[in-house]
């Protein structure tokens, strides 16, 4: 037998779909928001655990560059190179620690590749940030010609991909990291040398007066013992001619205020939207107890209490937010999961959604604090329900 506080519900079909469409608003506005302040967070956390040195070295001229943090931060497609001396003269410094050095290689055009990527070339003997990130992801040791694909590029293991007229075999997937990475190929400095005469031989790249056995692009560096990440930058930048040194973190404090300034936004307008919705619900609650009045009077003549009533209204409040809820966080999960890459290119900034478990949370939180709304909205509802005069109600005299 059905209980009397779902009879109600059913009974007002018109009522309770509005009440549950109201919460399920106010529920998706929270999830997502809270879903995609958490993506963020993720993306920045991946970002530097994708960076994996604490200084990095670049040609000068490249580091005054607009496009330079974008290739150097999220893998985005673009190019430069310095001389491979730079590397010796900087490893002997005593500031220097670990370094390895990558070489940036840009195929931007269909007409000489499967796909437009970022190219990036690491030395396996010295590398100390992709080797790792690699064997996490299942791979091993790269031969020649072996590449390592981002997560999002339609290739997988086995598969062959052409890059300037080159066959490579895709070796390993990497794990997806929220950022333009994700779209990065990343291969072995053998490797990448035979694309480079590649290209050269196709006439697709111009290293003017540099030898492309002699140049690199990037210097990856930790800190010898007993230095600080800060002066092995700057005792690099002050040895070192042409050349300028950056701390890792310095690079993504843009980015992490450009994430700091979102995440606010997001936040405030999450705030502003539950307490309007509060609001909203405890309006549709009371006026719902206003139309009532006859029929609460009716069942207080029948015998029941004011508080069974209390409870049957608070019941009713409960069971449609819950409810409400559950469906705003399942539309939220259909919107963010298929629409996550749109998100990211419009936020133009690292965003990589969390794991089930954190997933599970927000939903938890989310039909918590929607629980928690439609209690205080019923406890005043209920309230004002138990002030009712039955007998100026029945008489008529409302």
């Amino acid at each position: 037998m059905k209980s009397l506080t779902l009879k109600n519900l059913l009974g007002r079909p018109v009522r309770t779909a509005a009440l549950t469409a109201l919460a399920a608003l106010l529920s998706f506005a929270v999830f997502i928001g809270t879903m995609i302040v958490l993506s963020l967070g993720n993306g920045l956390d991946s970002l530097e655990a994708r960076l994996g040195a604490e200084v990095m070295t670049v040609p000068y001229e490249a580091a005054t560059k607009k496009k330079f943090e974008d290739v150097i931060l999220q893998g985005m497609t673009g190019y430069f190179y310095m001389d491979k001396s730079k590397l010796d003269e900087i490893a002997a410094l005593d500031s220097v620690g670990d370094i390895s050095a990558q070489l940036y290689l840009a195929s931007t055009g269909s007409n000489c590749c499967s796909m437009p990527v970022q190219i990036i070339g690491f030395d396996p003997e010295t590398d100390f940030t992709v080797t790792p990130w690699i064997k996490k992801s299942g791979g091993g040791q790269l031969k020649e010609l072996d590449i390592v694909v981002g997560s999002d590029l339609n290739a997988f293991v086995g598969d062959k991909l052409s890059f300037y007229g080159v066959e490579c075999n895709v070796a390993a997937k990497l794990d997806k990291t929220g950022t333009t990475y994700d779209t990065t190929v990343f291969t072995n400095i053998d490797t990448i040398d035979r694309l480079i005469q590649s290209s050269l031989d196709k006439g697709m790249n111009d290293f003017k007066n540099l030898k492309p056995e002699n140049i690199v692009s990037c210097l990856l560096i930790n800190s010898a013992d007993g230095y600080s990440p800060e002066e092995t930058m700057n005792d690099i930048n002050l040895h070192v001619k042409k050349v300028k040194a950056l701390r890792s973190k310095n690079m993504i404090s843009g980015i992490s205020s450009s994430l700091d300034g979102v995440s606010g936004m997001i936040r405030t307008l999450i705030i502003a939207v539950w307490a309007l919705g509060v609001v909203i619900l405890l309006l549709a609650f009371t006026m719902s107890v206003n139309e009532r009045r006859k029929e609460f009077a009716v069942l207080r003549v029948m015998g029941s209490s004011r508080s069974k009533l209390a409870g049957m209204v608070f019941k009713e409040a409960l069971s449609v937010c819950i409810a409400g809820s559950a469906v705003g966080c399942v539309i939220g999960l259909i919107v963010l999961i298929p629409f996550g890459g749109a998100i990211e290119q419009k936020l133009s900034l690292p965003y990589l959604l969390p794991g089930p478990a954190a997933v599970l949370m927000c939903v938890g939180g989310t039909l918590i604090l929607a629980a928690a709304s439609g209690a205080a909205a019923a406890v005043l509802s209920a309230w004002r329900m138990s002030r009712i005069d039955t007998g100026l109600v029945l008489r008529g005299d409302n």
